[in-house]
């Protein structure tokens, strides 16, 4: 991108007196001029004042009353104007030489930016012509939109997995790879046999006979040997664990509750932890220094992805203090809407703070809890009505029972947090939603201000379906999950209760809100939101396929690209109760916005996936790229 220029143009046109004397006064009077504003007026615009134009109005505001627009104002960290620009050139000849006096007119933007900055109390209304405002334009062929937003995500984790990440594994024998690699490029743990080496991102249903590995198979390859290795499932709702650490840990209780331990046909551990059983696990604390790695990834890469809201789905007291730290130095370079958890099943509000606009920079938000219900479908783990298609005598794992989710609920609401609750399963969704029914209907909950939300809402009942829309509540779902779980999301289910799952366009038809945030859930899934907007809309695999073909997988569930681009921005934003300060392009707002070099409005689906970002811009300053 760059800069925008008008070149002059020679018109053969004769001037009438009057006009030859506007314009030899307003020659004489810029070089005045220069000496007095110039040098202000870029001071001025070193506090982020400047137009942002695109001449193929390709600038989409999620504005409802503005939806696309040629140009956006903005003034230190505020959008203050929205609208289109024209030019025209003047010429003259004087006696001795042609002058050439071009002027670009900003029609509905300039004038009201040089109003708002103050300008046009001290100049004429020719001068405030001539000194415009810095104007930047996008190539025609770039498109800029909202800063994005991921509505369900975990920060720390990310950075964790990244440092060993066992996502695209194809088998036991990648991920053993995989460690081996990590190791060799290690020394210190290379040379010390006792550090304790965690990866995460492996997924057995994607490799051959899509079973669950063991112990054993970390203990093959003589480097791994005697090693704890702690290696966590891509939904992290089960741990893959080497003979060592089973010897760490000692004598196992016979059951867990909401956990499971797989065991063999002899009873004998197999290394394999599910959910709850999930902390029989020694793994060592993370510590500061760590947790800062791990943020530090996560920003850069979300930044670097368009990425400038982020809701943390699963903020531990420790967390929270960390991020506050940030806050307090000036040190978030991204918006943090952040869901307090604490794993116990008595109250634990006192432990999470309220904070508001919080920070140096008024990026930190902490107003809401994240409670789990049931496992994941991946692992067996998600809590069903019926048993599973796939495992007859199974109907899932209950993490929090009813009556004791139900007591936390009515609590938090009490001390004001809006309540989130992972729900993956028909039967964790129906007790999610008879509580939150409850609630609404007969102690006044008032869903428009409590804003209560389930996250996943992954597979329901088609009544269930139309009572959250009935009663207010909002399901926070990640589109990448219905693509990563199509190939065997129908084999667990059957094929009647597969129509009530990941069905997102019912759920935003049925919304009287109309209103569906979208997230990733990285790292479980990919950190590009791109990828999340293309599996919304297409329901493919990125090689253009899916079990139901290149029409996409119950392609009815599809949204459109509206619907998708409004999920990760405003829908977003209300649902973290900031739809009044981002979401959108429009004046009033925050200056948050992303410049990708391809319009994913209108590019093919495969075009989608391709696209980079040129530029993201928090506040009206770039962070990530240029202008």
């Amino acid at each position: 991108m760059s800069k925008s220029s008008t070149s002059p143009k020679v018109v053969n046109k004769t001037w009438s007196p009057t006009v030859k004397s506007w314009i030899l006064s307003s020659i004489a009077a810029a070089f005045v001029v220069s000496g007095w504003f110039f040098d202000p007026y870029d001071t001025l615009l070193s506090t982020n004042s400047y137009i942002l134009c695109s001449e193929s109005n390709n600038i989409y505001t999620v504005d409802e009353f503005k939806p696309r627009v040629e140009c956006i104002s903005i003034m230190g960290s505020t959008i203050v104007d929205t609208g289109s620009f024209g030019t025209r050139s003047i010429t003259c000849s004087l006696q001795e030489a042609q002058l050439e006096l071009t002027q670009t007119f900003k029609a509905e933007v300039t004038a009201r930016h040089l109003s708002r900055n103050g300008l046009s109390l001290y100049l004429p209304s020719w001068a405030s012509r001539i000194i415009a405002p810095k104007v930047f334009t996008v190539d025609p062929k770039s498109i800029v939109v909202p800063g994005l937003a991921d509505a369900h995500a975990h920060i720390l984790e990310y950075g964790f997995m990244m440092e060993l990440s066992l996502a695209t594994t194809s088998s036991v024998e990648d991920v053993i790879q995989r460690v081996k690699d990590y190791i060799l490029a290690h020394p210190d743990v290379m040379n010390d046999k006792t550090r304790w080496i965690e990866g995460m991102g492996w997924d057995q249903t994607k490799w051959a006979g899509a079973q669950f590995p063991t112990a054993a198979d970390l203990n093959k390859d003589p480097l791994l040997q005697g090693r704890p290795i702690s290696l966590s499932r891509v939904d992290v709702h089960a741990k893959w664990v080497s003979p060592r650490v089973l010897e760490l840990m000692g004598e196992l209780p016979d059951k867990v509750d909401g956990g499971s331990i797989i065991r063999d046909a002899d009873g004998k551990p197999t290394g394999i932890f599910v959910d709850h059983a999930m902390e029989l696990i020694p793994t060592p604390e993370w510590t500061e220094d760590r947790m800062t790695g791990f943020f530090d990834t996560a920003m850069r890469d979300a930044l670097a992805h368009g990425l400038t809201s982020i809701h943390d789905a699963m903020a531990f007291p420790e967390h929270i203090m960390f991020f506050k730290q940030k806050a307090d130095e000036g040190k978030l370079p991204n918006r943090l809407y952040l869901m307090g958890h604490v794993k116990s099943g008595n109250y634990w509000g006192a432990q999470i703070p309220h904070l508001i606009d919080y920070g140096k920079q008024g990026r930190l938000n902490v107003r809401s809890v994240k409670l789990v219900t049931d496992g994941a479908l991946g692992s067996w783990g998600a809590a069903l009505i019926e048993p599973y298609s796939d495992k007859k005598d199974f109907k899932g794992l209950i993490l929090t029972p009813p009556k004791e989710l139900a007591s936390l609920v009515h609590q938090f609401w009490k001390d004001n947090f809006q309540v989130n609750i992972h729900c993956i399963g028909d039967y964790a969704n129906k007790v999610t939603l008879d509580i939150f029914e409850d609630i609404i209907g007969n102690y006044g909950g008032n869903a428009t201000e409590w804003r209560p939300r389930i996250e996943h809402a992954q597979v329901m009942t088609l009544d269930d379906l139309h009572r959250l829309g009935k009663l207010g509540v909002l399901a926070s779902v990640q589109p990448t999950h219905a693509t990563s779980d199509m190939a065997y999301a129908e084999t667990r289910l059957g094929p009647e209760r597969i129509k009530g799952a990941y069905a997102y366009q019912t759920l935003l038809q049925v919304s009287h809100q109309n209103i569906l945030p979208l997230g990733s859930d990285f790292p479980v899934e990919g950190i590009n939101p791109l990828l999340g907007f293309y599996a919304a809309i297409a329901r493919i695999y990125v090689d253009g396929t899916s079990p139901h073909g290149t029409t996409g997988w119950y392609p009815n569930e599809k949204l459109t690209r509206a619907q998708a681009l409004k999920g990760m921005t405003l829908d977003a934003a209300y649902a973290a109760f900031a739809e009044k300060e981002i979401g959108s392009l429009t004046p009033g707002k925050k200056s948050d916005f992303v410049v990708f070099d391809h319009d994913i409005m209108t590019v093919p689906f495969a075009d989608i996936l391709k696209a980079k970002v040129s530029a993201t811009v928090i506040d009206g300053k770039v962070v990530y790229g240029a202008l």
